[in-house]
Protein backbone atom coordinates (compact mmCIF):
# COMPACT_ATOMS: atom_id res chain seq x y z
CA UNK A 1 0.00 0.00 0.00
CA UNK A 2 1.44 3.81 -0.79
CA UNK A 3 1.77 5.86 2.27
CA UNK A 4 -1.43 7.15 2.29
CA UNK A 5 -4.68 6.53 1.80
CA UNK A 6 -8.28 8.02 0.66
CA UNK A 7 -11.03 8.32 3.35
CA UNK A 8 -14.38 6.84 2.30
CA UNK A 9 -16.63 8.59 0.52
CA UNK A 10 -20.13 9.44 1.49
CA UNK A 11 -22.68 7.12 0.18
CA UNK A 12 -25.59 8.94 -1.29
CA UNK A 13 -29.31 8.86 0.48
CA UNK A 14 -26.96 8.11 3.51
CA UNK A 15 -28.93 7.67 6.89
CA UNK A 16 -27.42 10.07 9.76
CA UNK A 17 -26.66 7.99 13.39
CA UNK A 18 -27.66 8.95 16.34
CA UNK A 19 -23.90 9.23 17.88
CA UNK A 20 -25.27 8.48 22.12
CA UNK A 21 -27.16 5.45 22.87
CA UNK A 22 -29.33 5.02 19.68
CA UNK A 23 -30.51 2.18 18.73
CA UNK A 24 -29.62 0.61 15.18
CA UNK A 25 -32.27 -1.59 13.59
CA UNK A 26 -31.86 -4.97 13.93
CA UNK A 27 -34.43 -7.46 12.26
CA UNK A 28 -33.55 -10.84 12.55
CA UNK A 29 -30.63 -12.43 11.05
CA UNK A 30 -27.96 -9.10 10.71
CA UNK A 31 -25.36 -8.94 8.73
CA UNK A 32 -21.82 -9.50 10.39
CA UNK A 33 -19.54 -6.35 10.19
CA UNK A 34 -15.35 -7.14 10.60
CA UNK A 35 -12.68 -4.24 11.26
CA UNK A 36 -9.67 -4.82 10.39
CA UNK A 37 -6.22 -2.94 9.83
CA UNK A 38 -2.72 -3.15 10.62
CA UNK A 39 -1.42 -3.16 14.26
CA UNK A 40 -1.11 0.48 15.67
CA UNK A 41 -4.06 2.01 13.82
CA UNK A 42 -6.50 2.41 16.03
CA UNK A 43 -8.96 -0.27 15.77
CA UNK A 44 -9.39 -0.62 19.75
CA UNK A 45 -9.71 2.80 20.65
CA UNK A 46 -12.31 2.89 17.61
CA UNK A 47 -14.00 -0.40 19.59
CA UNK A 48 -14.35 1.24 22.65
CA UNK A 49 -15.85 5.07 21.73
CA UNK A 50 -17.88 2.59 19.54
CA UNK A 51 -18.99 0.64 22.75
CA UNK A 52 -19.56 4.33 24.36
CA UNK A 53 -21.51 6.06 22.03
CA UNK A 54 -23.73 2.61 20.52
CA UNK A 55 -24.44 0.54 23.48
CA UNK A 56 -26.45 -1.96 20.77
CA UNK A 57 -24.10 -2.79 18.40
CA UNK A 58 -22.73 -6.10 20.08
CA UNK A 59 -18.83 -6.42 19.96
CA UNK A 60 -17.23 -9.75 19.66
CA UNK A 61 -14.34 -10.34 22.47
CA UNK A 62 -11.72 -12.12 21.22
CA UNK A 63 -9.25 -14.87 23.06
CA UNK A 64 -5.57 -14.51 23.58
CA UNK A 65 -2.43 -16.16 25.23
CA UNK A 66 -1.02 -13.02 25.52
CA UNK A 67 -0.88 -11.38 29.15
CA UNK A 68 -3.27 -8.42 29.65
CA UNK A 69 -1.95 -4.79 29.00
CA UNK A 70 -1.76 -2.46 31.85
CA UNK A 71 -5.62 -1.36 32.14
CA UNK A 72 -7.03 -4.24 30.04
CA UNK A 73 -9.67 -5.94 31.74
CA UNK A 74 -10.68 -9.79 31.38
CA UNK A 75 -13.55 -10.61 29.46
CA UNK A 76 -13.67 -6.76 27.90
CA UNK A 77 -10.96 -6.42 26.15
CA UNK A 78 -9.99 -10.06 25.50
CA UNK A 79 -10.52 -12.96 27.48
CA UNK A 80 -7.10 -14.04 28.43
CA UNK A 81 -6.33 -17.76 28.30
CA UNK A 82 -3.15 -20.09 28.36
CA UNK A 83 -2.05 -21.82 25.23
CA UNK A 84 -3.64 -25.19 26.76
CA UNK A 85 -7.15 -24.25 27.24
CA UNK A 86 -6.26 -22.08 23.28
CA UNK A 87 -5.69 -25.39 21.72
CA UNK A 88 -8.62 -27.49 23.55
CA UNK A 89 -10.48 -24.10 21.56
CA UNK A 90 -9.54 -24.88 18.28
CA UNK A 91 -10.24 -28.74 18.69
CA UNK A 92 -13.36 -28.46 19.56
CA UNK A 93 -14.05 -25.84 16.67
CA UNK A 94 -15.31 -23.33 19.26
CA UNK A 95 -13.36 -20.45 17.05
CA UNK A 96 -14.57 -18.98 14.08
CA UNK A 97 -11.37 -17.98 13.37
CA UNK A 98 -7.82 -17.52 14.86
CA UNK A 99 -4.38 -16.49 14.17
CA UNK A 100 -0.55 -16.59 15.46
CA UNK A 101 0.66 -12.79 15.88
CA UNK A 102 4.01 -11.97 17.33
CA UNK A 103 4.21 -15.04 19.38
CA UNK A 104 0.78 -14.93 20.53
CA UNK A 105 -2.66 -16.24 19.71
CA UNK A 106 -5.97 -14.65 18.92
CA UNK A 107 -9.28 -15.76 17.60
CA UNK A 108 -13.06 -15.58 17.81
CA UNK A 109 -15.70 -17.74 19.61
CA UNK A 110 -18.34 -19.09 17.53
CA UNK A 111 -21.40 -19.88 19.21
CA UNK A 112 -21.87 -16.24 21.26
CA UNK A 113 -21.52 -14.35 17.69
CA UNK A 114 -23.64 -17.21 16.08
CA UNK A 115 -26.86 -16.71 18.54
CA UNK A 116 -26.34 -12.48 18.11
CA UNK A 117 -26.83 -12.72 14.78
CA UNK A 118 -29.33 -15.31 14.38
CA UNK A 119 -31.06 -12.85 16.88
CA UNK A 120 -30.74 -9.67 14.91
CA UNK A 121 -28.37 -8.20 16.96
CA UNK A 122 -25.53 -5.81 14.85
CA UNK A 123 -22.53 -7.35 15.20
CA UNK A 124 -18.79 -6.10 14.79
CA UNK A 125 -15.76 -8.40 14.89
CA UNK A 126 -11.99 -6.61 15.79
CA UNK A 127 -10.04 -8.82 14.19
CA UNK A 128 -6.35 -8.63 12.02
CA UNK A 129 -6.13 -9.12 8.52
CA UNK A 130 -5.35 -12.83 8.74
CA UNK A 131 -8.46 -13.54 10.90
CA UNK A 132 -10.44 -11.32 8.50
CA UNK A 133 -9.56 -13.58 5.82
CA UNK A 134 -11.05 -16.82 7.17
CA UNK A 135 -13.97 -15.06 8.23
CA UNK A 136 -14.40 -14.40 4.42
CA UNK A 137 -14.43 -17.62 3.94
CA UNK A 138 -16.40 -18.79 6.05
CA UNK A 139 -19.28 -16.04 5.86
CA UNK A 140 -18.85 -14.65 2.58
CA UNK A 141 -21.53 -11.88 2.96
CA UNK A 142 -19.65 -10.11 5.65
CA UNK A 143 -18.74 -6.87 5.22
CA UNK A 144 -15.49 -6.14 5.64
CA UNK A 145 -14.04 -2.91 7.04
CA UNK A 146 -9.98 -1.61 6.62
CA UNK A 147 -8.95 0.71 8.88
CA UNK A 148 -5.99 2.24 7.79
CA UNK A 149 -3.47 5.42 9.35
CA UNK A 150 -3.46 8.75 8.01
CA UNK A 151 0.33 7.80 6.83
CA UNK A 152 3.33 5.73 7.10
CA UNK A 153 4.78 8.10 9.58
CA UNK A 154 1.32 8.13 11.94
CA UNK A 155 1.36 4.11 12.08
CA UNK A 156 5.02 4.10 13.35
CA UNK A 157 4.36 6.77 15.31
CA UNK A 158 1.56 4.89 17.42
CA UNK A 159 3.00 1.92 17.19
CA UNK A 160 6.88 3.24 18.61
CA UNK A 161 4.96 5.82 21.17
CA UNK A 162 2.81 2.56 23.06
CA UNK A 163 6.55 1.89 24.80
CA UNK A 164 4.79 -1.21 26.18
CA UNK A 165 6.71 -3.90 23.77
CA UNK A 166 10.77 -4.67 23.34
CA UNK A 167 12.30 -3.72 20.34
CA UNK A 168 12.09 -6.62 18.43
CA UNK A 169 8.78 -7.44 18.98
CA UNK A 170 8.18 -3.70 17.29
CA UNK A 171 10.44 -4.71 14.36
CA UNK A 172 7.80 -7.32 13.85
CA UNK A 173 4.79 -5.27 14.24
CA UNK A 174 6.22 -2.95 11.91
CA UNK A 175 6.90 -5.31 9.32
CA UNK A 176 3.73 -7.02 9.91
CA UNK A 177 1.86 -3.92 9.47
CA UNK A 178 3.44 -3.04 5.81
CA UNK A 179 1.79 -6.73 4.86
CA UNK A 180 -1.13 -5.51 6.37
CA UNK A 181 -1.53 -2.34 4.85
CA UNK A 182 -1.20 -4.28 1.22
CA UNK A 183 -4.30 -6.14 1.65
CA UNK A 184 -6.38 -2.95 2.18
CA UNK A 185 -7.99 -4.16 -1.95
CA UNK A 186 -9.10 -7.00 -0.68
CA UNK A 187 -11.71 -5.22 1.89
CA UNK A 188 -15.16 -3.98 1.31
CA UNK A 189 -14.50 -0.23 2.41
CA UNK A 190 -11.49 1.51 3.82
CA UNK A 191 -12.28 4.12 6.36
CA UNK A 192 -8.50 6.34 7.25
CA UNK A 193 -8.59 6.86 11.03
CA UNK A 194 -8.15 10.58 11.11
CA UNK A 195 -10.69 11.44 13.58
CA UNK A 196 -12.32 8.11 16.15
CA UNK A 197 -15.41 9.87 16.22
CA UNK A 198 -15.83 10.19 12.21
CA UNK A 199 -14.62 6.38 11.91
CA UNK A 200 -17.54 5.38 14.59
CA UNK A 201 -20.24 7.50 13.12
CA UNK A 202 -19.27 5.99 10.16
CA UNK A 203 -19.33 2.43 11.09
CA UNK A 204 -22.63 2.53 12.93
CA UNK A 205 -24.15 3.91 9.72
CA UNK A 206 -22.40 1.36 7.32
CA UNK A 207 -24.03 -1.33 10.16
CA UNK A 208 -27.44 0.32 9.69
CA UNK A 209 -27.35 0.02 6.31
CA UNK A 210 -26.11 -4.14 6.87
CA UNK A 211 -28.98 -4.94 9.15
CA UNK A 212 -31.97 -3.28 7.18
CA UNK A 213 -30.51 -4.58 4.16
CA UNK A 214 -30.53 -8.55 5.62
CA UNK A 215 -34.03 -7.55 6.92
CA UNK A 216 -35.27 -7.19 3.71
CA UNK A 217 -37.09 -9.99 1.19
CA UNK A 218 -36.32 -10.45 -2.33
CA UNK A 219 -38.78 -12.22 -4.73
CA UNK A 220 -37.52 -15.72 -5.70
CA UNK A 221 -37.00 -16.02 -9.38
CA UNK A 222 -37.84 -19.48 -9.18
CA UNK A 223 -41.28 -19.45 -7.50
CA UNK A 224 -42.92 -16.23 -8.91
CA UNK A 225 -44.91 -14.41 -6.06
CA UNK A 226 -42.84 -16.23 -3.54
CA UNK A 227 -39.96 -14.31 -1.79
CA UNK A 228 -36.93 -15.24 0.36
CA UNK A 229 -34.51 -13.74 2.95
CA UNK A 230 -31.52 -11.47 1.54
CA UNK A 231 -28.41 -13.37 1.09
CA UNK A 232 -26.81 -11.61 4.14
CA UNK A 233 -29.54 -13.47 6.64
CA UNK A 234 -27.67 -16.60 6.22
CA UNK A 235 -24.53 -15.10 7.96
CA UNK A 236 -25.27 -16.77 11.23
CA UNK A 237 -26.24 -20.21 9.62
CA UNK A 238 -22.31 -20.24 7.97
CA UNK A 239 -21.18 -19.23 11.36
CA UNK A 240 -23.06 -21.44 13.28
CA UNK A 241 -19.78 -24.35 13.08
CA UNK A 242 -18.44 -26.17 9.72
CA UNK A 243 -20.00 -29.40 10.09
CA UNK A 244 -22.91 -31.14 12.53
CA UNK A 245 -20.49 -33.33 14.45
CA UNK A 246 -18.82 -30.21 15.26
CA UNK A 247 -21.49 -28.08 15.90
CA UNK A 248 -22.05 -30.96 18.79
CA UNK A 249 -18.87 -30.62 20.15
CA UNK A 250 -18.89 -26.77 19.97
CA UNK A 251 -21.90 -26.45 21.48
CA UNK A 252 -20.81 -29.03 24.32
CA UNK A 253 -17.51 -27.16 25.15
CA UNK A 254 -18.84 -23.93 24.60
CA UNK A 255 -21.99 -24.66 27.64
CA UNK A 256 -18.75 -25.69 29.97
CA UNK A 257 -16.44 -22.98 28.88
CA UNK A 258 -19.38 -20.75 29.11
CA UNK A 259 -20.16 -21.93 32.94
CA UNK A 260 -16.47 -21.94 33.91
CA UNK A 261 -15.69 -18.45 32.58
CA UNK A 262 -19.63 -16.70 32.99
CA UNK A 263 -19.84 -15.99 29.55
Amino acid sequence: MSKSSVPISEPHDRREPCPSGAAVATPVHSRLTVLSGPSGVGKSTVVAELRRICPDIWISVSVTTRRPRPGEVDGREYHFVDDGEFDRLIASGALLEWAQFANYRYGTPRAPLAEKLEAGVACLLEIDVAGARQVRRAAPDARLVFLAPPSWDELVRRLTGRGTEPPEVLARRLAAAEEELAAAGEFDITLVNTSVQDVCRQLVALMAQCVLISGKTREDPGRPGKTRKAAEGRTWQALRSPTASSTRRSTSFSMSWTASTGW
